[in-house]
């Protein structure tokens, strides 16, 4: 399918790894000129051997402001963006008794304040010439807050405020932002975080996955499995595209039916 994406400049926060990266090449594979992000030249020259010749990666620790400017002027040197996936996030399961002021601050800076400064960067643009995509990349966490971590559910509910906020900022014209919520994805760091779990029940991953997992952290799940990164980026693609031009100021669910609503 012809997503009309040929020659777009976007943009992918977190992107050498997980659901960035499966973004980062579908939307290279539509044609598009994608320039990816990590936090070191080595895992963004790594990740770049995947890309087609268009492809580009600029290192960045988008967690402090000045990683934020720094990043903004090296793409700026590319070209002005048309879309802007916001995809860089972190999580870390903790009591939320023995979670310090220090976590709260890091999760809300680098999961809510580095879209913000890029949103805010790249988005007057999109709506000078009145053409843009941005999406930022919230969490079935963000309307089920997981007990186990609800520093991290916070900063994906924040997520939705801003996305709907910025939608009516550009009210009339072709500049859409929407957010996606996945629901539980099989990268590496939720490998990690699983297998941390199923080593405390002294249980094999796979047998913990498919006996333990869903039925005790996520029984609403419909699905009853892990998605695939390139699942998520499937939809967050289509949202990019010309042809998502009437969705706007949405929270679209990609989370295998987690959240138990009838509505979107």
């Amino acid at each position: 399918m012809d997503l009309r994406l040929q020659g777009k400049l976007a943009v992918v926060t977190g992107s050498t790894k997980g659901i960035g990266l499966a973004t980062a090449r579908l939307l290279d594979q539509e044609g598009a000129r994608v320039v990816i992000n990590g936090r070191s030249r080595e895992s963004v020259d790594q990740a770049l051997t995947s890309f087609g010749k268009h492809a580009s990666g600029v290192p960045a620790d988008l967690s402090t402001a000045e990683g934020c400017a720094d990043f903004v002027s090296h793409v700026k040197a590319l070209g002005r963006p048309d879309i802007l996936v916001n995809n860089m996030g972190i999580f870390e399961p903790k009591d939320f008794f023995d979670i310090p002021d220090e976590d709260w601050e890091r999760f809300f800076r680098t999961n809510v304040m580095s879209g913000v400064r890029l949103a805010r960067a790249f988005m007057p643009a999109m709506l000078e010439r009145g053409w843009g995509r941005i999406v930022f990349l919230s969490s079935e966490s963000a309307v089920n807050i997981p007990e186990e971590m609800i520093h991290y559910g916070m900063t994906k509910t924040a997520y939705l405020s801003i996305a709907r906020g910025l939608a009516q900022l550009a009210t009339g014209t072709d500049v859409t932002v929407n957010s996606v919520l996945p629901g539980p994805t099989w990268s590496e760091g939720v490998g990690g975080f699983v297998t941390e779990l199923a080593e405390g029940e002294d249980m094999d991953v796979e047998e913990f996955k498919e006996e333990v997992f869903f039925e005790e952290a996520r029984p609403t799940s419909i699905l009853q499995r892990f998605t695939r990164p390139e699942e998520i980026a499937s939809m967050i693609v289509y949202l990019c595209s010309p042809l998502a031009s009437a969705t706007t100021g949405g929270a679209i669910r990609a989370d295998g039916g987690t959240v138990r609503s009838i509505l979107p």
